[in-house]
């Protein structure tokens, strides 16, 4: 396992601000700092982060936790990966023993086989743009290439575009030479192995070779696949060559262009999806920077729900080619069914985004998609309309196929419009359309119901999260007590050691019982601390349980700040926040042990009415007079009014 020590480290060096800025334009607000979530799609910024505090919160959609966990969310990755990903940022040497016993060998192997990887693709990404800008082979025919396509240098540098040099094994021999494993460079798929079937010997060659490369970009963007582009006309030689599956790059999980488009995507509200590669640099060229590739392959469940992490607005841009407008009408099926707002733009005849681009300059193309833009459905039932003609068995099939579409948007109101509009645009009766979605959706909903799960699936991170957060919205007490442990738990309380026993003592003291489990958690952790004189209430922000340090992030987070003109404005005197603790304190506890009354009190009255016993009845008339007796006594002290 890694050692806490290590943890510690890592933590105090990833500032949540730092990190933050990374992935989201931030504003000072304040002690904190203001930004557009880069959770969900919003236009009023709600993503609050506090660098005192060392949390982040969206007010939004309710995401919250430290640097770490903000690493996991927005990078997909696991708690181990995340603290490796803070790691390498912040040049913090990672330890050797980081597994339990049965997993190390098998982990280890695969961990450093990633960083394997991701070193060769460095270098090759290197290699590659060097070869362009410097070999006589690459400058004169892939930087003419480039050049012919309007690309400007800054432009080549940014995307790491490069040449790979028509010889069977430079790449290879060059990598050898700079100390690569061979066995390695194959798995990269940078390069390739054959057998001689006379003398039975390995050979090593390039996968690349005379081509043009493009970089493929994590979302963090680390080099992690290649693309190269074969500029012959060889019937016999693919157009492109892409890079294989890799502990690296899983291809339906990727979009070209992320890296360089999220902060554009978040700022703009929506996305450009387009086909190509030279798509997405282009348009970047021209200004547009919220535009990424599906790299010429279908729409994947994975690269949409990537898009979705952005925005919830998609505009596809189509080339003016029918046949391959139609084969694509599936993907964009996939993306109604997520939820996204789909809309398209045709471009004409004979052209791409890269072409029209080029031939009518950044600021006339920037206009031709602001003019142009057709909701999907309605797009679609042009399209088909224009096929199907007269002929009354296309019609039908066409009606089919647009309310299979519309009944792919899960929102009822937005199917509603849809099908009203495509019943005007078909001249169809509007009733038949919603009879057809209708039994569309049921057929759905029954295909839901008769799924079985064969093996039960393990509950997701993410998931358990989502229900542990669901229980404070009923647990109000619980987590102000939370609150108080933690933002004031050291300060002094007279006879106590501090707030935080105090706390407990009082809980312990009135028989309090607490049902949250991560509640629970925190305050057995606390207990343990108090114990051995070690407490270290920062320490649950930065919790190793991800639960937990969400959690307390979310408690904890502030959304309103006391505006420091407030006194000269009103007249008013404001205490600085805490000064009071001790009467907050106070009070949160008396409301907790409201409620633990409450809860005694209909306990009693269930058990009245389930007997009949005259000893046992006149028992529980005594302990509901104690108990309501005691309720008075605390609602008179806290100015409660409980109406009945």
């Amino acid at each position: 396992m890694i050692p806490k020590s290590k943890i510690d480290e890592i933590v105090n060096a990833a500032h949540v601000d730092e990190v933050v800025k990374d992935y989201v334009s931030l504003k000072k607000r304040g002690a904190n700092l203001l930004g557009l979530c880069p959770f969900h799609n919003e236009k009023t910024p709600s993503f609050n982060v506090s660098p005192v505090k060392g949390i982040y919160k969206c007010f939004g959609c309710g995401k919250a936790g430290n640097s770490v966990n903000f690493i996991m969310e927005i990078e997909h990755l696991n708690y181990i990966d995340a603290l490796k990903h803070l790691a390498q940022k912040y040049n913090i040497e990672w330890p050797e023993q980081e597994y339990s016993s049965e997993e190390i060998e098998a982990e280890k192997k695969r961990n450093s086989e990633r960083e394997s990887l991701q070193i060769i693709n460095n270098f090759a990404e290197n290699y590659f743009a060097k070869i362009l800008e410097n070999d006589d082979e690459g400058k004169t025919i892939g930087l003419s290439y480039f050049e012919e396509r309007g690309f400007r240098p800054e432009t080549i540098k940014k995307f790491k575009l490069g040449y790979s040099k028509d010889s069977w094994d430079h790449f290879t021999n060059t990598a050898i030479q700079n100390g690569f494993n061979p066995g390695l460079l194959v798995k990269s798929g940078l390069v390739k192995s054959s057998i001689n079937e006379e003398t039975q010997q390995e050979r090593l060659y390039d996968a690349y070779r005379g081509r043009v490369m493009f970089t493929i970009h994590s979302i963090s963007g680390k080099p992690i696949a290649f693309a190269g582009r074969f500029l012959k006309k060889d019937p016999k030689s693919p157009k492109y060559v892409n890079s294989p599956e890799t502990e690296l790059y899983h291809k339906s999980n990727e979009l070209y262009g992320l890296y360089f488009a999220k902060t554009a995507i978040s700022k703009a509200g929506y996305v450009y999806l387009v086909e190509g590669y030279t798509d997405v640099i282009s348009l970047h060229q021209a200004g547009i920077e919220n535009v990424v590739a599906s790299s010429g392959t279908s729409l994947t469940e994975n690269q949409i729900k990537l898009i979705k992490r952005f925005t919830d607005n998609v505009c596809v841009l189509y080339d003016g080619d029918a046949a391959g407008i139609k084969a694509s009408l599936r993907g964009i099926d996939m993306l109604l069914s997520h939820g996204l707002n789909v809309k398209v733009i045709l471009f004409p005849d004979g052209e791409d985004p890269d072409s029209y681009c080029r031939k009518v300059g950044p600021v006339d193309f920037a206009t031709y998609l602001d003019a142009n833009k057709k909701d999907f459905i309605l797009f679609k039932t042009s399209l088909l309309l224009e096929d199907a003609g007269n002929d009354p068995v296309k019609r039908a099939q066409l009606i089919r196929d647009i309310v299979e579409s519309i009944s792919n948007v899960p929102d009822a109101i937005k199917r509603s419009g849809f099908i009203k509009e495509s019943a005007r645009i078909l001249k169809a009766d509007e009733q038949l359309l919603i009879n057809e979605s209708n039994k569309i959706l049921r057929n759905k909903n029954q295909q839901t119901r008769n799924v079985v799960t064969e093996t039960p699936v393990e509950k997701d991170y993410r998931e358990e999260l989502r229900e542990i957060l669901d229980l404070q919205l009923n647990d109000h007490q619980e987590r102000d007590i939370v609150r108080l442990l933690i933002e004031y738990g050291n300060k002094p309380v007279e006879g106590f050691k501090n707030a935080a026993h105090f706390i407990l003592h009082e809980i312990h003291e009135k028989e309090i019982d607490i049902d949250h489990p991560v509640i629970v958690k925190i305050i057995e952790e606390i207990s343990l601390q108090l114990n051995a004189e070690n407490l270290d209430l920062s320490g649950f922000i930065n919790h190793p349980d991800q639960i937990v340090s969400v959690f307390v992030a979310n408690i904890i987070s502030d959304q309103f700040e006391l505006s420091p003109h407030w006194e000269r404005r009103f007249d008013v005197i404001i205490d600085p926040v805490g000064t009071n603790y001790l009467a907050d304190i106070e009070s949160a506890i008396n409301r907790l042990h409201l409620k633990h009354i409450e809860k005694l009190i209909l306990q009693n009255q269930e058990d009245f009415s389930k007997t009949t016993d005259e000893e046992q009845i006149e028992m529980l008339q005594k302990i509901h007079k104690h108990l309501t007796d005691e309720r008075y006594r605390l609602t008179h002290k806290s100015g409660t009014v409980i109406i009945k």
